[in-house]
C-alpha cells in the first residue's frame, strides 16, 4: 500500500488533466450516484456521526502533512488498517441493513413483470377491508394492536416467537385476539397473505432516535420490523386510539380509515393491464 506520507507530498506531485473518453463520464456518473445513496443511507445511521468525526481527523492529518509532522504521519499510516477494520466492527449492524435493503431490490422482478396481466395480489379485497375495519374499531374502544403484514421478506424467525394461529383474517378474530385479558392480546399478529399465521409475537425494537419519546415499546417494535424487513406494520395506540403505520423505517401517525386502505392497497400489489400499478410517492417521516 502506499505510504501516507506520499499523498501529501505536494512538491513531488505533477498536476495534469488526462484525456476524458465516454466510459470515464459513466464511471464518474456510477460513482457519484453511489456517494450520494450511501451519504442518503448514512444520514439516518450512526454513520454519519462518525463520518463528522472522520472529517475532522482528515483535517488534522492534513495539516500535519502541511507542516511535514513526520512522526503523527507515521503513526496515522500504521493505524489505518486497524481503523478501518474497527470501523467495520462498530458498523456491522448498518452495513447489514444496508445490504438487507439492498437485497430486498426487485430491479429484475419488476421488469419482468411489466408484461404481466395477473390479477392476484398478496391478499385479498376481503382482508384489506377486514383489517381496515379491525383496526378502525378498536381505536374506537382504545384497544392496542400490532398487525404485521407479510411481503417478500420472510416473517419466519418472529412467528417462532409467538403461537400459531392459522386462521383466515376476518374484523372479528383480529379484535378478538388483542382484546384485553384474553391470551394472546400481548405482541404482534402476523398475517401472510388471507391467513393471519401467528400471534404474541416479539418484534425488534427500533433505536431511531427521530420517534418521539411520547411513543412507546408497541410504536418502536412496529417501526423496528419494519426497519428490518419490507413488512407494514399497523399500530394502533392503546392511550390515544390513534392508528399508524410503519413502512421501511418511517411511522406514519393518525391516519384514517381511507388513509389505511391506501397504505393496504400499496402493498396489495394487485397488476391489471386497465391499471398498471402506480408507485406510492407519499411517505411521511415519523410525522404526527
Amino acid at each position: 500500500m502506499q505510504p501516507i506520507e506520499s499523498l501529501f507530498d505536494f512538491n513531488r506531485t505533477t498536476l495534469h488533466m488526462p484525456q476524458m473518453r465516454w466510459p470515464d463520464f459513466v464511471e464518474i456518473f456510477i460513482i457519484a450516484f453511489l456517494v450520494y445513496h450511501i451519504l442518503v443511507w448514512a444520514k439516518n445511521t450512526r454513520l454519519w456521526s462518525l463520518l463528522k468525526g472522520i472529517i475532522v481527523i482528515l483535517v488534522f492529518i492534513l495539516i500535519a502533512a502541511l507542516f511535514n509532522m513526520s512522526t503523527i504521519l507515521w503513526i496515522v499510516g500504521r493505524a489505518f488498517g486497524i481503523a478501518f477494520t474497527a470501523m467495520v466492527v462498530i458498523l456491522q449492524p448498518e452495513l447489514r441493513k444496508a445490504l438487507e435493503e439492498l437485497g430486498r431490490k426487485k430491479f429484475f422482478a419488476n421488469i419482468l413483470a411489466l408484461g404481466d396481466p395477473k390479477t392476484e395480489g398478496r391478499f385479498s379485497d376481503k382482508t384489506l377491508n377486514e383489517i381496515t375495519r379491525a383496526c378502525v374499531e378498536m381505536a374506537k374502544v382504545r384497544t392496542g394492536a400490532l398487525i404485521v403484514i407479510e411481503q417478500s421478506h420472510p416473517l419466519t424467525e418472529y412467528e417462532r416467537t409467538g403461537i400459531d394461529v392459522d386462521g383466515i383474517v376476518t374484523s372479528q378474530l383480529l379484535i378478538n385476539i388483542f382484546e384485553h385479558n384474553t391470551p394472546l392480546h400481548d405482541g404482534a399478529v402476523i398475517i401472510r397473505g388471507d391467513r393471519i399465521t401467528s400471534a404474541t409475537c416479539y418484534l425488534p425494537l427500533s433505536d431511531n432516535m427521530g420517534i418521539g419519546k411520547e411513543l412507546g415499546t408497541r410504536h418502536r417494535a412496529g417501526v423496528g420490523v419494519s426497519e428490518a424487513t419490507d413488512s407494514l406494520t399497523i399500530i394502533v395506540s392503546e392511550e390515544t386510539g390513534k392508528i399508524s403505520v410503519a413502512y421501511e423505517g418511517e411511522l406514519e401517525r393518525a391516519v384514517d380509515s381511507d388513509r389505511l386502505r391506501e397504505r393496504l392497497r400499496y402493498i396489495q400489489n394487485k397488476r391489471t393491464i386497465e391499471a398498471p400499478v402506480k408507485h406510492f410517492a407519499r411517505k411521511a417521516k415519523v410525522k404526527k
